[in-house]
C-alpha cells in the first residue's frame, strides 16, 4: 500500500517523461540514430544562422592602392592578424570596427607610401652626383611637393604634376617661361568649382619662378579641362560665383514669398518662383561737360595782359635811312607815368615829357577761366534689372452644409489682397518692368500610400540574396522537424489505450501470452529491455500491473512488426502451426 500511495504522488509529467524514457529505448536503433542525426542537424543549423549573422561587416580601409602598396599593407595587416578581404580596384577592406586603429597602425609604419616623393629625395645625394642629375631631383622634388599639397583640398583624392623647365639662354629674346600640367584625381561624386580650379592654379603658378598662369594646364581624370573654365577675371560669361549669387538672390525673394503666406494658408500650401535677371557688366564713365560763357563780373580772371605805345604826331619817318631805322623799337623799361600836375592830354615816357602832339596807345588782354566739369562713374556689378515671380495658392478648406472639410476657392478680392502683399515682400518695381502673376488652384495631392504589397515587393527585391539563403535553412529544418522528429516525438508521447471490461481482461491475457512470445523471439535478437520491463511492478495491483504490462507489450509488438516483419511473419507461422 505504501508503494501504491508513493505512486499516486508522483507528478503526471514525471510519470509522461518515464514513459516517453522507455518508449524511446524500446525503439529500433536505426530510429534513434535518424532522430538523434535529425536533432544535431537542427542545433547546426541554428548555430550556423547565429555565427553567419554575427560575422562583423567589412568597411574600406584604402583603395585605389597600387599593387606594391596594397602588397605591403595586407603583410602588415597579417603581422598584425588582422583579417581583411580584397576588392577590385585596389581596395583593402578590414571589420568595420578596427578601421581607425588600423590606418593609426600603418600609419606609424609609414604605409601606404606617398604616392610621390618630395624634398626628402635631396636628402640623400650622392657623392659626386653631376648637375643634371641635381636638377632633375630638384624638379621632382617640386613637383611632389606640389601634388601633397594639392591633394590637401577635400575634392581631390590625388595629384600628379609635370613641370617643364625650359634651358636658360643669355639672350633675353631667347629666353622661354616654364610650363606645368596638372592632372586631378577626384573623388566620385565630387568636383571643383571656378574658385578652386583658380586657387590651384595660383598655387602652381607662384611655386615655379617664372611661371605665368596660362602656362598651367589642370586636367581631371576624365580628361576635363578643367584650368579653361571661367573665372572671376573672365569676361567672357558668367562664373560659378555670378551663379550662386544670381541663385542666392532667387532664392532670397522665394523665401520672403513663402515666409509672409505660410501664416496665412499654412505649411505647403503656398509655392513661389522668381526669376532674377541681374546685371553683371562693368561700366566706368568718364564726361567732361563745358557750361556756357557767363557775364564777365562773376567770372573768374586766369590772366590779363596790358601793352601802352607812344606814338608821334609826326607821320613822316625820320632818322638816318639804314639798318637801324627799319629796326622795331626796344621795349619800355620804365611804366609810362603821368607827372604830378600835369596834364591829362600830355604823358612822360621814361621819365621824359611828351608833347600834346603824341598819342598813347593802350591794349589790355585778359583770360577768363573756362567752367568745366569731369565726372567719372562706375556702375556696380550685380545689379537687379528685372524680376519675374510667380506664385501658387491651394484652395482653402472650408466646411460645407454636412460640416465636411472641402476645398474652396479663394475670391477675387482675397486674390488681390494676396498679389498686394506679394508686391509689397518683393520689392515690386514697375520702372524696371517687374511681373507677378498670382494663381489660387486646387494641389494635386500626390501622397499616396504605400500598400503592403509594394512595400513586400520593395523588400523582397533588395533583400533578395538574403531570403534566398534564409529560405533555404528554413527548409531544410522544417523537413527535419516534421519529417523526422514530429514522428518520432508522437510515437513518444502516444498515451496508451484504455482497457476494460472482461474482453479487455481477456485480450490482454492473450496478448501477454503472445507477447511473451515475440519477446522471447525478439530477446533472443538483443532486446532485452522491454521483457526486463514486462515483469516490473509485481507488488502492484495486479489490473494496473496487467494494463501497463499490456500496454507495453503491445508497443514493443507493433516496432518489431515494423522493424523486422520477416521475425513477425516466421513467430505467427509458428502460432498457426501450434494451434493445429
Amino acid at each position: 500500500m505504501a508503494d501504491l500511495a508513493e505512486e499516486n504522488a508522483t507528478p503526471v509529467w514525471r510519470a509522461r517523461l518515464n514513459e516517453a524514457g522507455d518508449r524511446f529505448k524500446a525503439l529500433p536503433n536505426n530510429r534513434k540514430i535518424l532522430f538523434l542525426t535529425a536533432l544535431a542537424a537542427i542545433f547546426a543549423v541554428v548555430v550556423g544562422a547565429v555565427i553567419l549573422n554575427r560575422t562583423p561587416s567589412y568597411k574600406i580601409l584604402f583603395s585605389n592602392l597600387a599593387d606594391r602598396d596594397g602588397g605591403q599593407v595586407t603583410a602588415a595587416l597579417q603581422q598584425m592578424n588582422i583579417p581583411y578581404q580584397l576588392g577590385e580596384g585596389g581596395v583593402v577592406s578590414v571589420p568595420a570596427d578596427k578601421v581607425y586603429d588600423v590606418r593609426l597602425k600603418l600609419a606609424a609604419q609609414g604605409l601606404p607610401k606617398a604616392s610621390g616623393v618630395g624634398f626628402e629625395l635631396m636628402d640623400n645625394q650622392k657623392f659626386g652626383i653631376s648637375q643634371f642629375a641635381e636638377q632633375v631631383n630638384y624638379q621632382r622634388s617640386i613637383e611632389g611637393e606640389l601634388a601633397r599639397t594639392i591633394e590637401a583640398v577635400s575634392s581631390v583624392q590625388s595629384a600628379r604634376v609635370h613641370i617643364a623647365t625650359p634651358k636658360q639662354s643669355v639672350f633675353v629674346r631667347e629666353q622661354q617661361s616654364p610650363t606645368a600640367s596638372v592632372m586631378l584625381q577626384l573623388y566620385p561624386g565630387r568636383m571643383l568649382d571656378g574658385g578652386q580650379v583658380a586657387g590651384i592654379l595660383h598655387l602652381v603658378s607662384s611655386s615655379v619662378p617664372n611661371l605665368p598662369l596660362k602656362n598651367v594646364t589642370i586636367v581631371d581624370q576624365d580628361g576635363n579641362l578643367l584650368s579653361k573654365q571661367t573665372g572671376p577675371d573672365d569676361n567672357s560669361g558668367l562664373d560659378q560665383r555670378q551663379l550662386g549669387f544670381v541663385r542666392q538672390i532667387e532664392e532670397g525673394y522665394v523665401k520672403r514669398i513663402e515666409d509672409i503666406l505660410e501664416p496665412i494658408f499654412g505649411h505647403g500650401n503656398a509655392r513661389a518662383q522668381v526669376t532674377a535677371n541681374v546685371d553683371f557688366s562693368e561700366t566706368e564713365q568718364t564726361s567732361e561737360t563745358y557750361r556756357p560763357n557767363s557775364n564777365p563780373n562773376p567770372s573768374a580772371t586766369r590772366s590779363q595782359q596790358i601793352s601802352e605805345k607812344l606814338v608821334n604826331g609826326s607821320a613822316n619817318p625820320t632818322g638816318v635811312p639804314g639798318a637801324l631805322s627799319n629796326q622795331p623799337p626796344s621795349a619800355a623799361s620804365a611804366p609810362i607815368t603821368l607827372p604830378p600836375g600835369a596834364a591829362p592830354g600830355t604823358a612822360n615816357l621814361s621819365g621824359l615829357g611828351v608833347s600834346a602832339s603824341g598819342t598813347l596807345q593802350r591794349d589790355i588782354t585778359t583770360n577768363y577761366e573756362v567752367d568745366k566739369t569731369i565726372q567719372h562713374t562706375k556702375v556696380p556689378t550685380g545689379v537687379v534689372k528685372r524680376l519675374s515671380a510667380a506664385v501658387v495658392v491651394n484652395y482653402r478648406r472650408m466646411p460645407d452644409k454636412s460640416g465636411e472639410m472641402k476645398p474652396t476657392p479663394l475670391t477675387p478680392q482675397e486674390v488681390q489682397q494676396i498679389n498686394n502683399l506679394v508686391k509689397e515682400a518683393m520689392g515690386y518695381n514697375t520702372g524696371r518692368g517687374d511681373t507677378l502673376n498670382v494663381v489660387n488652384a486646387a494641389f494635386a495631392d500626390n501622397a499616396q500610400p504605400v500598400t503592403m504589397q509594394e512595400r513586400v515587393i520593395d523588400y523582397v527585391s533588395g533583400n533578395g540574396t538574403s531570403l534566398i539563403k534564409y529560405g533555404l535553412l528554413a527548409i531544410a529544418v522544417l523537413y527535419l522537424l516534421f519529417g523526422v522528429v514530429r514522428p518520432v516525438m508522437r510515437d513518444l508521447v502516444r498515451p496508451p489505450a484504455p482497457a476494460g471490461g472482461a474482453e479487455g481482461e481477456a485480450g490482454a491475457a492473450g496478448a501477454v501470452g503472445a507477447g511473451g512470445r515475440l519477446l522471447g523471439v525478439a530477446g533472443e535478437e538483443g532486446e532485452p529491455g522491454v521483457a526486463g520491463a514486462a515483469m516490473a511492478g509485481a507488488g502492484e495491483d495486479p489490473r494496473e500491473a496487467q494494463k501497463r504490462q499490456y500496454s507495453s507489450n503491445l508497443e514493443a509488438v507493433r516496432e518489431l512488426v515494423k522493424s523486422d516483419p520477416r521475425m513477425a511473419a516466421q513467430v505467427i507461422k509458428e502460432w498457426i502451426s501450434a494451434d493445429e
